[in-house]
């Protein structure tokens, strides 16, 4: 494989080590398009969302966060436009993603299209709409995805998962870009989708394992890094799951063991979400926003016994070594080869 060092935002490329501080899984809005449509939120208003959103993040800038990855894919209500207003009033790099959160089941659409179904025009189209994300842009915005996200939860991998899974594995091979999951912690379900990528061509080393944060079980964590993959510490604040307390401890139990170069940083928040919207939030996962791990989480782990370098790995060197693109080398051209 070749390194390509260029990294989509949503104002462009950026060298992958310009990347700065990264939160790899976070959201800026989250919602349900046929709910919005019908049922709007009352406590959705787009404009005042958008100034939240922009504040958030100069905020982030100042706390010495340069880089936020967007995993809000198809199925959470993405919208790339949207986000893009948001993109181009901060100084934060912004990353889309593509993909789609399917727990169970697709839409009706997906069940009469595709290869041997009612209408057949050849590839999976979730293996195109993904490529296209990648290679073209989102939606015709010209911003172009950075990361896949894929899903499995309680309901393991039916036939659905299976479905997007592979159409993922197919994208991240012709496109050389990252794999980013959501599991289900209690499931230990990271080693099903780990076989089942793996088994498709993907290296583990291009693999984050979602939401392992959730996760206390030393032994299981350490088996998904030891066959090379990444594993998200992502969920911090969200102390309805598991406390930060305990997050932090297996964060620091994990560095002492010798893995602070195969795990990652993030909440898993967003400013706003039509799942736990901000007035919940508020009064039940206070700590559960973007600014938790820099003036909360970073000072407990250098006080627990993390160095530094420690958290300049978990935050700068690990999502700029995942982010950055590998592609076959034959497909990336040569350059200073003349006759």
């Amino acid at each position: 494989m070749t390194e390509v060092g260029e990294v989509q935002t949503f104002r462009g490329a950026v060298a992958a080590d310009d990347l700065g501080p990264t939160l790899i899984h976070e959201h800026v809005f989250v919602g349900d398009p046929e709910l919005d449509l019908n049922f709007p939120h009352p406590e959705w208003d787009e404009a005042a969302a958008v100034r939240t959103a922009i504040a958030g993040l100069d905020r982030l800038g100042a706390l010495g966060i340069r880089t936020v990855v967007d995993l809000t894919v198809l199925g959470l209500g993405r919208d790339v436009a949207r986000v893009a207003a948001v993109a181009a009033r901060t100084e934060i790099n912004l990353l889309a993603s593509t993909g789609y959160y399917c727990v169970d089941a697709l839409p009706p659409y997906f069940h009469v299209h595709g290869p041997g179904l009612l209408i057949d025009h050849g590839p999976d189209p979730l293996t195109q709409m993904f490529l296209d994300d990648i290679e073209t842009g989102i939606a015709g915005t010209g911003v172009r995805a950075a990361m896949l996200k894929v899903v499995t939860d309680r309901p393991g991998l039916t036939e659905d998962v299976r479905r997007v899974m592979s159409a993922a594995a197919t994208a991240h091979q012709q496109t050389g870009v990252p794999i980013t999951t959501h599991t289900h912690a209690p499931s230990r379900n990271g080693r099903e989708q780990l076989a089942f990528l793996t088994a498709r061509g993907v290296d583990p080393e291009r693999l984050v394992i979602g939401h392992c944060g959730d996760s206390q079980d030393i032994d299981y964590l350490r088996e998904l890094m030891d066959a090379g993959a990444t594993i998200g510490m992502d969920r911090f604040g969200m102390e309805h799951v598991l406390p930060d307390e305990a997050r932090i401890q297996t964060v620091l139990e994990l560095i002492d063991r010798g893995y602070v170069e195969s795990m990652v940083l993030s909440h898993d928040a967003a400013f706003f979400s039509r799942v736990t919207p901000p007035s919940w939030r508020a009064a039940h996962a206070p700590n559960w926003h973007l600014e938790d791990i820099s003036t909360r989480i970073v000072p407990k782990l250098l006080g627990g016994g993390a160095t530094d370098d420690d958290i300049h790995q978990l935050l700068v060197a690990n999502p700029a070594r995942l982010l950055r693109p590998r592609l076959p080398a034959a497909t990336v051209p040569t350059a200073g080869r003349g006759a």
